[in-house]
């Protein structure tokens, strides 16, 4: 259990702008513990933006154009952009439509092309169109499926990271991959099970998040094969960019629902 929460600060230095000012140990036990907290992470990255959501939307006089507002950029702040810059570094390298060795070289590169700039702009613009419309016809489950989506975004990235290959031997995505097995992701379904039985409490619950991990399985096998296809591998970049995908088409579908099923 030490071992799990030391873990899970790791991912919390690594993956987010919450100052954790500890000296943690970076050695293979604690880093397979970090790999078994992904999903408790975004769990935490979830509450914090269900949370605010519901605050801003109860107990303040704001409009929804402002919480709107105020939940796409927390959802910026909390991480600290490191999955968008992974976005805009994997759009860079997949748009210049080269082998898969000189998309790494792209990707390596620090400057920011304009794939890359045009790439994040569509990805925040269209998750701020699906946030304000959420907001304009919220429900109680509303609020157990903003929580699910980072659950499961982060889900994603510790699926591929251990079911994919890595396309280098250096970088963020190496340094977790060579500290964990398959065998690991044990604590996945674990996370699963648990929040749908928080979800069984509300009506259609299990139903609706039912439907998010459906997606978000899709999303996996989709990455899975791209990741290889497009640039022979993940990278940490690669990881950023799933996490952000993911978390894109989770807002959709949870847009979607609130249209045609929960109207």
């Amino acid at each position: 259990m030490r071992k799990l929460l030391k873990g899970f600060l790791i991912d919390l230095q690594f993956f987010t702008a919450i100052p954790v000012h500890l000296e943690l140990p970076m050695d293979k036990p604690h880093l397979k513990s970090a790999v078994q907290a992904f999903p408790l992470l975004g769990l935490l990255q979830g509450g914090i933006y269900a949370s605010l959501f519901y605050v801003l939307l109860e107990y303040t006089p704001f409009s929804n154009l402002a919480v709107a507002f105020l939940l796409w950029l927390m959802t910026i702040l909390l991480t600290g952009g490191i999955h968008l810059d992974g976005w805009m570094d994997a759009s860079d390298g997949y748009f210049s439509y080269k082998d898969q060795q000189k998309r790494l070289e792209i990707m390596n590169d620090p400057r920011t092309g304009a794939f890359g700039v045009i790439s994040v702009i569509v990805l925040l613009s269209c998750r701020f169109l699906f946030m304000y419309e959420i907001t304009v016809n919220v429900h109680v489950i509303s609020y157990v499926m903003i929580s699910a989506i980072p659950l499961l975004s982060k889900s994603v990235m510790g699926m591929l990271l251990l079911t994919v290959k890595s396309s280098k031997n250096n970088g963020l995505g190496a340094l977790f991959q060579s500290s964990a097995t398959t065998k690991d992701l044990w604590t996945y379904p674990v996370y699963m099970i648990g929040f749908l039985a928080l979800a069984s409490w509300f009506d259609s619950g299990i139903l609706h998040v039912s439907i998010l991990i459906v997606t978000a399985f899709v999303i996996l096998l989709f990455c899975r094969r791209s990741a290889v296809k497009w640039f022979g591998g993940i990278t940490g970049d690669v990881l950023g960019a799933s996490v952000e995908g993911t978390e894109l088409f989770l807002w959709m579908t949870l847009w979607l629902l609130h249209y045609f099923a929960m109207a």
